[in-house]
């Protein structure tokens, strides 16, 4: 097996590892909240939390198209060509999208009116479809992305009669989902982060100055976490509430 197929960025990983924490960080202030009466739902939509919650999505997004182009740089770089790659790109989109229904399913039993109909997992497994026509693009992608994320700041602006463009970015009336990531504007920042990746990682190769911190404990922490972000995603919830129940914070049966 090619050297390639091993090799990682650790700033890539331990930055995924960081907005890990956050998320877990975000989902606690969350429980704490709704479950545990804690303070009450403002402290979510407005101010800190709600820009803080926007940040940690933004910097999943951005490497996702980060990412997408350290894996076609990879294969390209191994077999001469990135052929038949559009079948890799589009099993992975779907199959993150698929969790994504799995939370639908879940969030819609639990919560209802909360119910998770295009959160943070489905918006990841469509843009990972979308972007391939826009892999090998690196300027263009920028400008796409910054215009993207206008039309998605206007479109926010208002909301709408109709529920069935809320995944491209038409706010619902009455939209009382606890994860909404709609394409726009969350698609431009995965083409900005196509764009930072074919300027950075040109050719699977680091094209700035960096030292290397790999070996420092925390930052191999960060990047175990950000290695298995999807698992991690997956099964916080659950652990951080159990826990949470267990120590009386929140009561037995809150949902």
């Amino acid at each position: 097996m090619s050297e390639h197929a091993h090799k990682r960025f650790w700033e890539i990983d331990s930055l995924r590892g960081v907005a890990i924490i956050m998320m877990v960080l975000v989902h606690l202030r969350y429980d704490l909240v709704y479950y545990g009466g804690h303070g009450g739902p403002l402290l979510l939509a407005y101010g800190f939390w709600r820009d803080f919650a926007r940040a940690t999505a933004s910097i999943f997004l951005f490497l996702v198209g980060v990412s997408l182009t350290l894996s076609r740089a990879r294969v390209s770089k191994a077999q001469g060509t990135d052929s038949g790659l559009f079948s890799k790109y589009l099993k992975r989109g779907l199959t993150i999208f698929g969790w994504g229904m799995g939370i639908t399913v879940v969030t819609w039993v639990l919560l209802r009116e909360g119910a998770v109909w295009f959160g943070i997992l489905h918006c990841i497994g469509a843009s990972i479809i979308l972007a391939y026509p826009f892999l090998r693009l690196r300027w263009p992608n920028l400008f796409i992305g910054l215009a993207l994320i206008a039309a998605g700041a206007v479109l926010s602006q208002r909301t709408y009669s109709f529920p069935w463009l809320m995944w491209l970015g038409f706010i619902p009336e009455r939209l009382g989902s606890v994860d909404y990531y709609p394409l726009l504007p969350n698609f431009g920042i995965v083409l900005i982060g196509i764009f930072a990746g074919n300027l950075l990682y040109a050719g699977f190769e680091r094209r700035f100055p960096w030292p290397d911190a790999s070996h420092l404990v925390p930052v191999s922490a960060l990047s175990f976490l950000g290695r298995h972000s999807l698992a991690i995603y997956l099964i916080h919830q659950p652990i951080i509430i159990a826990l949470l129940s267990l120590t009386g914070i929140i009561k037995p049966g809150f949902v």
